[in-house]
């Protein structure tokens, strides 16, 4: 008489398989990150995204004099920070006046959350274009791309871009409550004369460090410092955080520290993403790279995906690599991370914070979702 299979037992087999599978498979990535990166940074199952798009919520807009649903086309592209016990994120929220990216309003919307990944949203904007003195640079465009951090005295510093529809600008913004803001116009506005008053700019990646188990803004030698740009990565130096002073080379141009490479993810451009962290490797700093189109390519992704990079910099001179990932340690996998208003497929980091001893990274999905993903340094 042949023995009956238990099905208890067929049952552990199989949990025990998959977890060992799950085990290999995240040590494989853990091996694939070299020791001076962040990683691997997994999406908590059942979350994402974490903020989606609603048509519901409305404020009294001060520009129009209207009702606006400001958050009913689509929110994406997240700063996050802690405050107290909980982290904020700061998303970049569109409304529906208009057809196709940059052609609507965007303002910055505000949620909290205990635990990192269930949000409770505020129904009004906190950062928006008003009857101030930086209407000309944000009105119709908006407020965008916000990337935050605070200072050891809790003073909270938003780097945003400001869009007219004519010139995007990096703009500064600080807060005692993440609720009222001060708006103190654009970075570059007063550096070397106002020679770069109306550059095209964005993207910036203010330095930061552990202190105590805090993430806060610190100087290197004696100055604030901040990575930023689209098109290449460059560096800016301040004095009170509010005025900023780009890095030149010796023709006196913009000096870029990273530029896109050849058949690499980040092809086409490396946008800064959320605030670099001091380490005792040096200065990380997280990025996206988008992959070009045509030749020069990377085979390995869609072309004009966006990708997460790490790149590291040397403390002592921040402007020298010392070492960077040649693949991407975040890709496009997930449906909401391919569809939307880019399809080509968009994992866009820009909130980085450390709480309950783990670091959670908010993102943008194809410009029109948020979501998380989780490094425990631990595991």
């Amino acid at each position: 008489m042949k023995n009956t299979p238990n099905p208890n037992s067929t049952l552990k087999k199989l949990f025990l398989a998959t977890l060992l599978l799950t085990i290999s498979t995240v040590a494989t990535a853990q091996q694939a990150l070299p020791a001076w990166a962040f990683g691997p940074f997994i999406r908590p199952a059942g979350v994402n995204p974490v903020l989606s798009p609603d048509p519901k919520t409305t404020f009294p807009d001060p520009m129009s004099g209207k009702q606006v649903a400001w958050e009913a086309g689509d929110v994406f592209n997240p700063a996050a920070v802690k405050k107290d016990s909980s982290i904020y994120v700061l998303y970049r929220a569109e409304d529906q006046s208009g057809i196709g990216i940059g052609k609507r309003t965007s303002r910055l919307g505000m949620a909290e959350s205990k635990d990192g990944l269930h949000m409770k949203r505020r129904s009004a904007p906190v950062l928006y274009p008003d009857k101030d003195s930086q209407k000309v640079f944000e009105w119709p465009g908006g407020c965008e791309d916000p990337r935050i951090a605070v200072t050891e005295d809790g003073t909270y510093v938003m780097l945003y871009t400001q869009w007219n529809r004519k010139v995007p600008r990096l703009a500064v913004a600080t807060s005692k409550d993440l609720v009222h803001w001060t708006k103190h116009g654009p970075a570059f506005y007063k550096a070397y004369g106002g020679r770069f008053k109306d550059l095209a700019s964005k993207s910036a990646s203010i330095v930061t460090k552990l202190v105590n188990g805090r993430q806060v803004i610190v100087k290197v030698q004696g100055k604030y410092l901040m990575y930023w740009g689209e098109r290449f990565m460059n560096i800016a130096t301040s004095d009170d955080l509010v005025n900023w002073q780009p890095m030149l080379n010796e023709a006196g141009e913009l000096k870029a520290v990273i530029s896109p490479r050849k058949n690499y993810f980040d092809s086409d451009l490396t946008e800064c993403g959320p605030p670099a962290i001091i380490t005792d490797k040096g200065i990380l700093v997280l990025y996206n790279g988008k992959n070009k189109a045509g030749e020069g390519r990377d085979e390995r992704y869609t072309a004009n995906t966006y990708a997460a990079g790490q790149v590291l910099f040397d403390l002592a001179d921040p402007a020298k690599v010392i070492a960077r990932l040649d693949k991407p340690f975040f890709v496009p996998t997930e449906s909401f991370e391919k569809s939307g208003q880019y399809p080509a497929g968009t994992v866009f980091v820009e909130g980085l914070v450390y709480h309950r001893n783990k670091w959670f990274l908010y993102y943008g999905c194809a410009d029109s979702r948020v979501a998380v993903a989780v490094y425990d340094p631990g595991d």
